[in-house]
């Protein structure tokens, strides 16, 4: 007789109660997640707002289209929409694509996609950090160059969900040439921009001090789509750091020079005028 601790389940049967209260806590860790991202990028600090309209305000127009690429809470979207743009809003997290239906689902001007974007169409298994859902990540190499790292400490990618992936170029033949495109999606930045072969006016890309290759090779990959030239804002500062433009071989230069506490930020591109 089979120990009664190895009966199957009958398919109809509920889950064990232990199973149940595990997906109660991950879901209660994950909306926490998302409520602490809310708080941060979209309640608590009025005065960044101001800034990033001023910051964005020197790449858009009204009536121009902006594609948000990883828009997480869509604190970009709220920008873009009160400089009088168009969104294009990419999000590949189940529970943030919720979210940002919620908060933006009824703005006409704002379409809305759940997915990931890549160098090519298919599917990608995020790897998801319940408590903080802004770093969520495609990037089995950035997960573990954040091991470790200085004030990466206590970071935990816990769940997985697949999700489908779609390009740039896609967006563009779907919903037009943007103005400007951010691009934010924790190590997979050169993914996002080998998907991309026309020359939008303006982008940006989030760098890491752990992972200084990939913002390395974005510019360089940006260097083959057209005739760009650079700036940068650290962290969340939404002030450009050089008070001229730069080329690529200085823009890496920089890039290099960064101590490792520099931690995050954007560089933006812009074609070059001249």
């Amino acid at each position: 007789m089979p120990d009664a601790a190895s009966h199957d389940r009958s398919p109809g049967s509920s889950p064990p109660p232990a199973a149940i209260a595990g997906r109660a806590v991950r879901w209660l860790r994950q909306a926490w997640g998302v409520l602490r991202s809310l708080w941060i990028y979209r309640i608590r600090d009025r005065y960044r707002h101001r800034g990033m309209d001023s910051l964005y305000r020197q790449f858009l127009a009204p009536g121009d289209i902006a594609f948000d690429i990883g828009s997480h809470v869509g604190d970009r979207i709220a920008c873009f929409r009160r400089l009088g743009c168009r969104v294009v809003a990419v999000e590949p997290q189940p529970m943030l694509a919720r979210v940002l239906r919620a908060l933006h689902g009824r703005d006409a001007a704002v379409v809305l996609v759940d997915a990931a974007i890549g160098a090519a169409e298919g599917s990608l298994e995020l790897h998801l950090n319940l408590s903080n859902p802004t770093v969520a990540t495609g990037s089995q190499a950035f997960i573990a160059a954040a091991d470790g790292a200085p004030r990466w400490e206590g970071q935990r990618w816990t769940e997985t969900v697949t999700v489908p992936v779609t390009t740039l170029d896609a967006l563009i033949a779907r919903h037009g040439l943007p103005t400007f495109v951010k691009i934010d999606v924790e190590g997979l930045e050169l993914d996002v921009l080998q998907g991309l072969h026309s020359a939008v006016p303006a982008l940006s890309f989030e760098f890491t001090t752990i992972q200084p290759a990939i913002a390395l090779s974005c510019i360089e990959r940006c260097a083959r789509i057209g005739s760009y030239r650079f700036n940068a804002a650290l962290g969340e500062s939404q002030t450009l750091v050089h008070p001229s433009w730069l080329d690529g071989e200085a823009m890496a230069d920089w890039l290099r020079a960064l101590p490792a506490d520099a931690n995050s930020g954007d560089v933006y591109a812009r074609l070059d005028a001249r």
